[in-house]
């Protein structure tokens, strides 16, 4: 029996009860010196096993002599102090949950329920974090029955001190043959894991894990474990491979993964004090550091931590499917005659299951490789993979070396599965649990696990992947194409879908190399299409959709879409109607796979009136002519006015940005109200889809800006553009596009309005208090300086000042205010909040209306932006 007379010395701690030291304080003084003895160790030695195990000792102590001391019961051996979960398991971390059950043979009396009360109470007050439940062996039983959970516990129960035919008649009455049978219990298991795994998205690589509960975390081990002693009677994960379901290679993977992850979940525990087992951002930098891991030119020491942190949870999520295959073969499937059926001399469907026809078919056919996902394609009644066959695909990639890629069949294979009509994300997530596409395309294995520390992007970079070729198939499938009926029904006019696909696997292959990572994408995927036959075009079309995958979204988001210029620019990037087609695909699942919460009406709005525009260009072969537009929308706004005096003077002075971005309804409106001359004049546009445009009309205000973002951003709206149009006759014209979410969810529409007409007639000039609102922890773990740079567009006459900047309530009023200091007025704005930071474009002028060409004045606005948005970030 394990003894450590300097963790707990038995002999000091009677002596110290003799004394007239209270109780609580002796046990405390034991308790805390333990566990600074233990933390001493694990600092000295990083031995997060050992921690673990003496820990659960030390705690078996504290609860031995507690219960001895406390507990003087006349008939003791008629109740059972018993361990159960992770204590029952012996594995306590340092703020671990100590979970008892205290089993009685028939209902307590007083006495004893009142002596258990208080045992219970001074165990609280020793600050353990007790779960405790107090049952006869009946209500145990009954327990047991009706929830899953309970059985689960009770398997890894363990007594402390009581009676031990209690205890072990606890264990005869949950046995299999008593509840919960073999088959029964494996399926809920299996139920319980897949909603679980659900809860955090399905995948490994959520960027704040829950290192216990995640998918490839250390409940997938516990359930490994779970099952096998049920079923096998194992009490260790070794016993698994003296029953022949684990190699002694994947034992140890699975003993390494698992102390990892306990390394730490132990170090959380003692860097928060709590029983956490979030990886949060506010804590990975400081585990990093903790664990050696130290920034370099190949990557922070975060994101390394957390790429071996992803890696492992790959290996545990592997293994768990592969063994939980294992079991579902021995329980499930047993006794149930086999069904067999041959799909060629390498591979049969065993029960709905592929396997290989013999244990050396990947070694006498390395194509066999990619050929078994293939054929699972061709085939979507397989449901699966046998466990044996699963080893084997393991076991045999090391066979996918220089000779393998050189071989027809294997390449003619692996651009098929990419060209199948079904079953494409299945395989590849598949090929990359099993190691395929790492060992096959070297470049993909640096991409797996690889994180980037920001929270504008939701998952690991092969993870993201993986979700842009499933956004991509989505769009294919008739049952989701109300998702984006525009989408689906572009996406069947897709002469090639497999390079589209292609494209979706590479847009990202070259992230964490340092340089640019889509020119570096586009080398690796042209190499690709010529090493595989693909023809020059394709090659071409594949290498250009890599290498422009974010023209897009930068041009949608950063330039000014009403600027015919801009358009026209754009369309001639793209060339033709089939790359465009293509881009806007591949960017659309690109965003939706970057992070669930990018998404949202205005950006779809943004995007396809962007690809309209283009695509009018590229397909009638010439733009659009601005002035015959302008003239065909001051027509019509004519027709639709009752009064034409005063209106060509007053439009004269509008210029053509006005026009261009109005419709013939909006300029018939605003044109009445302007010359009504009842200002300030504040009207409701309909906007694109998912905003809401606000016209402000009022006489020339330098404050303006500030004062309309100022009111804006204290009701919690979010503004995405903005434009101000200055005329000769002294007044201005201001537009701001809200997104319309905010505005149904804050206030109404009305209330702004009448908001924003009061925000007009106010006084101006008062500085601005700086609006305070929560902040979430998160985005305080990313503090972004800022960052200011300026270009001149002499051609338009006014300077694009593009400012990176941490995100946070009211920044864009404290920028309006710095113009205001810096004598700066404001054409246009494009607003683009990524996460945590903005990275936003200003079109600026002097109050002259001319480009700010003065190296002082340009140096000034950069430094009291700057000065001022970093003493606002949040901390």
């Amino acid at each position: 029996m394990y003894t450590d007379l300097e963790l707990f010395n038995f002999q000091q701690f009677e002596s110290d009860l003799k004394t007239d030291t209270p109780k609580p304080k002796i046990f405390c003084n034991a308790l805390n010196q333990g566990h600074n003895i233990l933390q001493e160790r694990f600092q000295a030695h990083k031995n997060v096993t050992s921690y673990v195990l003496q820990r659960s000792w030390l705690i078996d102590q504290i609860m031995l002599q507690a219960w001895q001391h406390l507990c003087t019961f006349q008939e003791s051996n008629q109740l059972a102090l018993i361990a159960v979960g992770g204590y029952g398991r012996g594995e306590m971390h340092p703020h671990s949950d100590v979970d008892l059950l205290i089993l009685s043979e028939s209902t307590l009396d007083t006495e004893t329920k009142s002596c258990i009360i208080n045992f219970l109470q001074f165990l609280w007050d020793l600050r353990l974090k007790i779960g405790h439940s107090v049952r006869t062996l009946i209500e145990c039983e009954q327990n047991a029955v009706a929830d899953i959970t309970v059985v689960t516990n009770l398997i890894e129960a363990r007594l402390i001190i009581g009676s031990e035919s209690l205890f072990q008649a606890m264990q005869a009455a949950i046995t299999p043959d008593k509840i919960w049978p073999h088959k029964e219990l494996f399926a809920a298991k299996i139920e319980e894991q897949k909603k679980r795994h659900l809860k955090y998205h399905d995948t490994t690589s959520n960027l704040e894990p829950n290192i216990k509960e995640s998918p490839g975390g250390l409940r997938d081990i516990q359930m490994i474990g779970w099952v096998a002693k049920r079923y096998f009677g194992a009490t260790t994960l070794y016993d698994l491979v003296q029953h022949g379901f684990l190699t002694e290679k994947e034992y140890q993977v699975l003993s390494k993964a698992q102390e990892f992850l306990w390394d730490i979940r132990c170090r959380l525990h003692f860097i928060t004090k709590r029983n956490e087992d979030r990886l949060l951002f506010e804590y990975q930098r400081t585990l990093a550091k903790e664990m050696d891991y130290e920034d370099d030119e190949s990557g922070l020491a975060v994101e390394k931590l957390m790429k071996r942190y992803y890696r492992t949870a790959k290996k545990i999520s592997t293994l768990n499917d592969m063994l939980l295959q294992f079991f579902q073969e021995a329980i499930l499937y047993a006794d149930a005659p086999a069904t067999v059926y041959a799909l060629n001399k390498r591979f049969q469907v065993r029960n709905d299951f592929i396997e290989v026809t013999h244990v050396h078919v990947f070694r006498n056919y390395p194509f066999a490789l990619l050929e078994i996902f293939f054929l699972m394609q061709e085939h979507p009644e397989i449901k699966g993979i046998r466990a044996a066959t699963i080893r084997l695909i393991i076991q045999c990639n090391y066979l996918i070396d220089n000779v393998f890629i050189k071989d027809l069949k294997a390449r003619n294979l692996f651009v098929e599965i990419f060209r199948q009509p079904q079953g494409l994300t299945h395989a590849l997530r598949r090929m990359n649990r099993y190691g395929i596409l790492e060992a096959y395309i070297p470049a993909f294995g640096k991409i797996v696990g690889q994180m980037q520390y920001d929270l504008f992007h939701a998952y690991t970079v092969d993870q993201h992947t993986l979700f842009v070729i499933r956004h991509l198939r989505r769009l294919t499938q008739p049952e989701f194409s109300h998702e984006f009926p525009f989408c689906s029904k572009l996406i069947q006019t897709i002469p090639k879908l497999e390079l589209l696909y292609l494209a979706g696997f590479f847009h990202d292959i070259a992230k964490g190399r340092g340089g640019n990572h889509s020119e570096l994408g586009e080398i690796d995927v042209l190499d690709f299409c010529h090493i595989h036959l693909l023809s020059d075009y394709d090659a071409r079309l594949v290498g250009w959709l890599v290498r422009n995958h974010l023209l897009i979204s930068t041009t949608a988001q950063r330039q000014d879409l009403d600027d015919p210029d801009v358009i026209k620019a754009f369309a001639q990037t793209v060339q033709d109607t089939v790359h465009l087609d293509y881009l806007y695909l591949l960017t659309v699942a690109d965003i939706r796979a970057t992070n669930p919460t990018l998404w949202n009406n205005w950006k779809e709005a943004l995007l396809t009136t962007l690809y309209h525009k283009a695509h009018a260009i590229l397909h009638h072969g010439k733009g659009q002519n601005k002035q015959l537009h302008i003239d065909e929308i001051q027509r019509k706004a004519r027709l639709l006015m009752k009064t034409s005096e005063g209106i060509t003077a007053l439009w004269s002075e509008l210029g053509d940005d006005y026009f261009l971005s109005s419709t013939p309804q909006d300029v018939a409106r605003e044109t009445e109200a302007i010359l009504k001359q009842d200002f300030p004049i504040v009207l409701e546009r309909e906007g694109d889809k998912g905003s809401t445009r606000f016209i402000l009309i009022t006489q020339n205000c330098d404050y303006l800006f500030a004062a309309t973002t100022y009111f804006l951003e204290q009701q919690n709206l979010s503004i995405v553009d903005a434009y101000i149009i200055s005329t000769e006759s002294q007044y201005i014209i201001s537009g701001y596009t809200i997104l319309e979410d905010k505005i149904r969810s804050v206030m109404r529409v009305k209330d702004i309005l009448e908001g924003l007409k009061q925000a007009l007639l106010s006084d101006n000039k008062t500085r601005f208090l700086p609006i305070r609102r929560y902040i979430p922890k998160q985005l305080k773990q990313f503090p972004l300086p800022t960052r200011v740079t300026f270009t001149q567009d002499h051609i338009h006459n006014h300077t694009i000042m593009e400012l990176v900047t941490s995100d946070r309530p009211g920044l864009l009023s404290r920028i309006a205010e710095t113009f205001v200091t810096c004598q700066v007025r404001l054409k246009k704005a494009k607003i683009a909040t990524f996460s945590c930071h903005v990275e936003d474009i200003f079109f600026i002028t002097n109050y002259s209306n001319h480009a700010l060409y003065s190296a002082d004045q340009l140096d000034s606005l950069r430094d009291k932006l700057s000065e001022l948005l970093d003493e606002d970030m949040p901390k």
